[in-house]
């Protein structure tokens, strides 16, 4: 099961380019994709903001983010 998730929407460019950052770093396995879009709730929560980077302890990366910044996120979640 997937430790984190990247909030996104299909068609968003930035939210292409963190997935392509995040997915080096942790692979595929551990990351889980939601696209807002699937749900009311997201949709109100991140339109403005996608992508978010949230960990299983429901802490959040906001973009903009850098390979580094998404490191040093792992390693304060641990």
């Amino acid at each position: 099961m997937a430790s984190w998730v990247l909030y996104h929407t299909d068609g968003c460019h930035l939210c292409e380019q963190a997935q392509c950052l995040i997915t080096p770093l942790l692979g595929d396995d551990s990351l889980q994709l939601v696209d807002i879009m699937s749900d009311e709730a997201l949709i109100a929560e991140y339109q403005t903001s996608i992508p978010v980077l949230k960990s299983e302890q429901g802490l959040q990366l906001f973009w903009p983010f850098t390979a580094q910044d998404v490191r040093q996120f792992f390693t304060q979640t641990e």
